[in-house]
Parts: C-alpha cells; structure tokens; sequence
C-alpha cells in the first residue's frame, strides 16, 4: 500500500535539479585567491627557476628506464619558493 508522503510528481523531481543549477552557476563565478596568488607566483623569477629544476628532473628521471633518483629535493623546493610567495601576498588580500 502506498502512503502519500511516498508519491513524488515529476514537478517534485524537476525542482531541485532547477537548484542545484543556480548553485553551480554560483560556484563557477567565485574564485579562489589563493589560486590566483599561487599563479602569479609561479610566474615569480625565483618560482620559474625552481620549477625549471623541477621540471628537468622530472625529464631526466622519466629519460631512464631503472633509476632510483627521484625529484622530491625539487618538488620541495619549488612548493617552498611558492608558498613563501603566497604567504607574503594572501593575507592583504582577506577582508
């Protein structure tokens, strides 16, 4: 036996895809700061220069079939370059 709280009409259904819709309109209108500062400083002159070196050990070690190199000393030194960019510029930025 069907109760009536358990009928759905198909207006029902149709409502919250309606929303859902609006709120993901939303979300693609914000931005993140901290995206846009981490861009920004990846293109800083010390960043580029640790992601050079990123970047070339990455080739050098994809080059070789059996190494045990790996570019974590690099990846290291690239996230701290860009993070201590980020640091100085994220919070003039927060209201």
């Amino acid at each position: 036996m069907l109760h009536p709280t358990n009928v759905v009409t198909d207006q029902e259904e149709e409502a919250p895809a309606e929303e859902e819709g609006e709120e993901e309109e939303e979300e693609e209108d914000m931005v993140d700061p901290l995206e846009t500062i981490r861009a920004k400083c990846e293109a800083s002159e010390h960043c580029t220069h640790t992601r050079e070196r990123l970047e070339a050990c990455t080739a050098r070690v994809g080059s070789r079939s059996h190494t045990q190199e790996e570019c974590t000393e690099e990846l290291f030194d690239f996230l701290h370059a860009r993070d201590h960019c980020v640091a100085h510029k994220l919070f003039h930025n927060v209201k």
